[in-house]
């Protein structure tokens, strides 16, 4: 599967350096590259694009304005200097988010997440089909698979090569052979946060913030010095 992308940044240097990347990932084409939003509105609405990687503090219209107006099949990856904008992001149901300065390895994984989405969208029968979220992920654990629900996660807690994912089903953790990396690109963007560099959350499953810990089914959860900005913007967005 092809899929064909724009790049839309108003920086030549950036823009340059995400052509650079584009051109090294098999199975991304680009079809476009725009240094503002205004000229890329102009033109996306007879072209198919399928992955859309938006700065957003561009001149005129930015690009979260400009994420507001396209089709549901162009995936939105945001490309920013600004981690603000990250609660934003959610709204518009943007793909992933990369914070400037990115590496390509970092581009590469949201690629990925990119064509693993077009190719569960490709293998559906129907429009209504395709739309249908995915309800859990399948972990392995010992000699088995195991299906777990994302509204039955507690949180996941990362220890060196392995994962423990802490479930209301269970009074004992799942444990896993993988990175907490690894899972937190899995993990639907819109529910599951880091928060520090050993935890992920399902937001869902707060109970309480106090300070700097939060708290899930009883047990207090570190949040980090790196996460804090990001965790409390979205934390006051969801304040009634």
């Amino acid at each position: 599967m092809i899929l064909n992308c724009w790049i839309v940044d108003d920086e030549p240097l950036a823009l340059s350096l995400l052509e650079s990347y584009v051109n090294r990932v098999p199975f991304l084409k680009l079809t476009g590259k725009y240094y503002s939003a205004i000229s890329a509105m102009q033109n996306i609405a007879s072209e198919k694009v399928d992955i859309l990687f938006l700065d957003i503090q561009m001149p005129g219209v930015n690009g979260m304005d400009f994420a507001h107006t396209i089709s549901d099949h162009t995936r939105v990856i945001f490309t920013t200097a600004f981690n603000e904008y990250a609660v934003e992001g959610y709204k518009v149901n943007a793909l992933d988010y990369l914070l400037k300065p990115f590496s390509f390895e970092e581009f590469l994984v949201a690629a990925k997440k990119a064509l693993n989405w077009f190719e569960i969208k490709t293998r559906s029968g129907s429009d209504s089909e395709r739309e249908r979220p995915v309800l859990g992920i399948f972990v392995k654990s010992e000699y088995k698979y195991l299906h777990i629900l994302y509204k039955d996660i507690d949180y996941i807690e990362g220890l060196k090569d392995y994962v423990k994912i802490y479930t209301e089903a269970d009074a004992k953790p799942v444990l896993s052979l993988m990175s907490l990396k690894q899972l937190e690109e899995e993990l639907p963007f819109d529910n599951f946060m880091r928060v520090h560099r050993s935890y992920i959350i399902n937001m869902d499953k707060i109970s309480s913030i106090n300070k700097n810990r939060i708290t899930i089914c009883n047990k207090q959860i570190p949040i980090g010095d790196t996460y804090r900005k990001q965790f409390m913007a979205i934390i006051d967005k969801r304040q009634i």
